[in-house]
């Protein structure tokens, strides 16, 4: 298998926005996924999953789309924007999936690097990346490339 990362295109719409349904159930199954899913990463799933959305992120000198291919098919998605907070700059990562069947062989690391590379090349000082309680592989790939948490949210529901 040969996996590729590269920036999404306006041809890539509809996979992009199935990956995002894809990860939307994924989360909807996961402990704090829905909330995640409402607050975190709302707007960015709102804008895939709506005609014209990706075109909309592709447009915002800020945002990078990047899709994650094996064999030339379209696999992963991961969206990232810069942060200006004060004297320097954060790179957030909104979204960052790989469908089951293509986790495990370099894709969503692939897609990390790039990722890192475009904020390092944006100047930003540090980059953000949310990762579920109880989502040991995520953690693992996160913390091999560096990752370190920095902050910690708990939270109660009420009712």
């Amino acid at each position: 298998m040969h996996e590729a990362v590269r920036p999404a295109r306006r041809d890539d719409a509809e996979r992009c926005a199935a990956l995002c349904r894809d990860a939307l159930t994924e989360l909807d199954g996961a402990r704090g996924g829905p909330l995640l899913a409402r607050r975190e990463t709302g707007l960015v799933a709102k804008a895939l999953l709506r005609p014209g959305g990706l075109d909309r992120l592709l447009g915002q000198a800020t945002r990078l789309v990047m899709v994650g291919t094996l064999d030339d098919v379209v696999v992963a998605l991961a969206i990232g924007h810069v942060d200006d907070v004060g004297e320097a700059s954060l790179g957030i990562v909104d979204a960052w999936y790989v469908e089951p069947d293509a986790r495990g062989v370099g894709v969503g690391t692939a897609l990390l690097d790039a990722l890192m590379s475009w904020f390092a090349g944006a100047g930003c000082r540090g980059i953000d990346i949310l990762a579920l309680p109880g989502d040991r592989q995520t953690k693992n790939v996160l913390e091999a490339s560096g990752f370190k948490a920095r902050l910690i949210t708990m939270h109660r529901p009420l009712g």
